[in-house]
């Protein structure tokens, strides 16, 4: 599957589902080769993924990431497979452990040993029954950021997805899932010149991560960032290692800092300045892939 340098990656919750047919539409119509959808409180990322697909003809479409806790994988393989099956091979899966709050406070779930739910449950979902006719293609990459999780990334799936990571994480996932595996960073972007405007904006879209997911804290202070750079919404240096935001030449260089450090493929959050939960379509059409 090539699913190109560059994709978007959006929240499509605050749209009706008509309009979001009409966004992969636009997404397709700039080039891009993939659009990758969540899974958290929304949409049910199968069902909205064969709708895209269904309003699109090249578009592929990339779930980052489905929750392993909210299905067995007998479940995740039937899905996923009906869903790449019907739509000729366009369709990613992204699988994850997602987050302790999440995964306990919503879902009642044990949460004790995520990285050993995640290294039963692959082989499980590989050897699941299947008897309907199985997809051309189906790739799977694990949502990870530490060791453990990256290695059996490389190991049981196709690669991995990252998020909420600054380049230097990447070039770390490369070094170690090794060469061939696929490496498809997440990074937010602002097409925001003004700092006040474009930080103030980064900020409201980090505190639904930090401190509150402590997967993605954790992640970073183990990257080197202290304590103190978590306070009060975050300091200034925290927020443009994760946010990308300025002009196009400016976020441009993230994503090839991405590319540089060993990413496959990265995905851009096209963030508003204004805080209006929709994507910007400016910088959709300026990071097009023509």
């Amino acid at each position: 599957m090539d699913i190109g340098k560059v994709g978007i990656w959006f929240f499509l919750d605050a749209m009706p589902a008509a309009d979001t047919a009409a966004f992969a539409k636009t997404v397709e119509k700039h080039g891009y080769k993939a659009l990758w959808i969540p899974e958290a409180i929304g949409r049910e990322p199968f069902a909205h993924a064969a709708y895209l697909l269904s309003h699109t003809e090249r578009l592929n479409l990339a779930t980052g990431i489905a929750n392993i806790y909210a299905r067995d994988p007998v479940t995740m393989s039937s899905a996923s497979k009906t869903v790449a099956e019907q739509s000729g091979g366009r369709f990613l899966l992204g699988i994850g452990v997602s987050h302790k709050p999440l995964v306990t406070n919503l879902r009642g779930h044990s949460y004790d040993k995520p990285y050993s739910y995640m290294k039963d449950y692959l082989p499980k979902m590989k050897g699941a029954l299947y008897a309907a006719p199985p997809p051309k293609e189906l790739p799977v990459v694990l949502a990870a950021l530490h060791p453990k999780m990256l290695a059996l990334s490389a190991e049981q799936a196709n690669g991995t997805h990252t998020y909420f990571v600054p380049p230097e994480h990447t070039a770390k996932a490369r070094a170690l899932i090794g060469p061939n595996a696929m490496l498809c960073a997440a990074q937010a972007v602002i097409l925001e010149s003004d700092a006040t405007k474009a930080r103030t904006a980064a900020r409201a879209y980090m505190k639904t991560y930090v401190p509150r997911l402590p997967n993605y804290t954790n992640n970073l202070k183990a990257l080197g960032w202290a304590d103190s750079e978590f306070e009060n919404g975050c300091s200034d240096r925290l927020v443009d290692a994760i946010v990308a935001w300025g002009n196009e030449e400016k976020i441009r260089d993230r994503i090839d800092s991405h590319l540089k450090a060993g990413a496959t493929h990265v995905c851009i959050l096209p963030l508003r300045a204004d805080n209006t939960p929709l994507p910007d379509n400016r910088a959709v059409e300026a990071f097009a892939q023509r």
